[in-house]
């Protein structure tokens, strides 16, 4: 039986959504998530998941999780907010010749039965919808009882969370954004879950973003095809869009590690693996 929440919201948390979903469908996320396919995959793999498992990945992007493991025979349903983004995963599943569920989603009300899923996955995604309380009650909602949840989560201090907040001082969040970054809190994660999980292990890990250009160009890059910077540059006047590029371009080139004009910076995650109570 399905009993999927009913989410009633406010006017402004409605808009808000909207934006969201506008912010997430701009630029071109396949594109930008080329370059962290191997650490996607790295994380993957450390999921050790079984064939024949009943995986949800949630805020699944283009596929760079789920397609990987529908090839190794899993039951993969993934959903996202961006449209676009669900037609970029679902050609290339497609044309790579495996089976996946893609469907348009909300982690704050997912279009599942209750104990639809073995296990329940989300790799830097479902920390950003703005109510984290209904995203931790719809993950455990839809996995089963004694099914796994897992998420990596960017923390508070890690380099993508500081990118965040120097991107947050020229384009300050919405007041009814509750902050990503606190997922990337163990307690706080502990605390949404609750009682929902008879386990819960947390651990920080590295995630590495290498390219093959100097950070300023990386800046560019982001800006091009990754929505949360692209609309928080738009937003901006001449002033403020070189003001922004700066900072930025600064923060890169302070955490490069590369010494040969490319561009390798790692980013501290949170990752959480959960049983279902």
């Amino acid at each position: 039986m399905n009993t999927m929440i009913g989410t009633s919201m406010s006017p402004e948390m409605q808009a808000l959504k909207t934006r969201l979903r506008t912010t997430w469908m701009s630029g071109d996320y396949g594109v930008f998530a080329k370059y962290l396919e191997p650490d996607a995959l790295k994380y993957l793999a450390g999921l050790k998941i079984k064939p024949d498992t009943r995986l949800l990945d949630v805020a699944c992007g283009a596929g760079q999780i789920a397609i990987p493991a529908a090839k190794a025979g899993v039951k993969v349903t993934g959903v996202d907010l961006a449209a676009n983004l669900i037609e970029q995963a679902q050609a290339r599943a497609t044309v790579e010749g495996v089976k996946v569920r893609f469907e348009e989603g909300d982690a704050e009300e997912l279009a599942f039965p209750d104990a639809s899923f073995d296990m329940v996955v989300s790799l830097i995604g479902a920390m950003f919808a703005p109510r984290p309380d209904l995203v931790a009650s719809e993950l455990l909602r839809v996995c089963r009882p004694g099914g796994r949840i897992a998420m990596a989560n960017w923390t508070p201090q890690g380099f993508v969370g500081q990118m965040f907040k120097t991107i947050g001082k020229h384009v300050p969040p919405s007041p009814l954004m509750v902050s990503p970054l606190l997922w990337g809190d163990e307690a706080k994660v502990r605390e949404r879950f609750g009682a929902g999980v008879s386990s819960l292990e947390t651990s920080k890990r590295m995630y590495t973003f290498r390219y093959p250009f100097a950070p300023d160009e990386v800046v560019d890059f982001f800006i091009t095809y990754y929505g949360p910077t692209n609309r928080a540059y738009a937003a901006l006047d001449a002033t403020g869009k070189a003001a922004m590029h700066s900072d930025l371009e600064q923060l890169w080139a302070g955490s490069n590690q590369a010494k040969d004009g490319t561009t390798h910076v790692e980013s501290e995650y949170l990752e959480v693996q959960a049983q279902r109570a």
